[in-house]
């Protein structure tokens, strides 16, 4: 990692809190703790943060309204949602409205610290590729410049998460490559765990809905059959 990353962990189990804050400062990131979703986004509000870490049932504000409070701020800063393993409705919502990634309870302490650390090399990814020179990706009416982080849809400037700001350039650096929901997960999210292909899936109709003029009748990220997905760079 370039540089120490500071973490909020919003967490109501003081204990599960204690323990990933230690395991936190073991990949040399600095980590705060908001027991509730109230302190949770005035600590936001009040500080820079490189990630959050998110449990979604909390006192005084729910993990969901402090998702979206996140997102009315910055669209840019990773949020992990901790979830238990049968929300699948809370889970599916929280990505809907913005998390960029979940660990459902009971999970072990090594997979969120991978889980992390994926994210951490995705932020210094995204670091870097802005600070260099690389060349606008364009195709037809869409248009993404990576250095200034925007994206525009015929000439509209579309307003990306982190993660749907990767999966989209990704998929224009290989225009009409067909890519399964697992090369995805290994070569945008930086991991690969059985069952968390639904990720994926929920990342693309969210992207759709931004850059698709039609996102039931998609031109742009084309869904192969038995396969994955492709970007495609005919439009016409």
């Amino acid at each position: 990692m370039s540089e120490t990353k500071k973490i909020l962990v919003v967490e109501d189990n003081a204990d599960l809190a204690n323990l990933i804050q230690l395991h936190l400062h073991d990949l040399h990131a600095e980590a705060d703790i908001a027991k509730d979703g109230g302190l949770a986004v005035q600590l936001f509000n009040q500080q820079h943060y490189d990630l959050v870490i998110l449990d979604l049932m909390l006192p005084v504000l729910d993990g969901i309204s402090v998702c979206k409070k996140i997102r009315e701020t910055s669209s840019t800063v990773p949020i992990v949602i901790l979830t238990a393993k049968n929300s699948e409705l809370d889970r599916v919502l929280g990505l809907e409205i913005g998390a960029d990634d979940y660990v459902t309870k009971p999970f072990s302490i090594p997979e969120l610290m991978a889980r992390i650390k994926a994210r951490f090399r995705s932020i210094d990814a995204f670091t870097e590729h802005k600070n260099s020179a690389e060349p606008i990706l364009q195709f037809k009416g869409l248009r993404l410049e990576h250095k200034k982080r925007l994206v525009y849809v015929d000439n509209r400037a579309v307003d990306l998460t982190v993660k749907e700001f990767e999966l989209l350039a990704f998929f224009m650096r290989s225009p009409n490559q067909v890519f399964s929901r697992i090369q995805l997960l290994d070569k945008v999210w930086g991991y690969h765990y059985e069952g968390y292909e639904h990720t994926v899936n929920t990342h693309i109709n969210r992207l759709r809905a931004k850059i698709e003029t039609e996102a039931e009748k998609p031109k742009y990220i084309i869904t192969v059959w038995g396969v994955g997905y492709k970007f495609s760079s005919e439009t016409d």
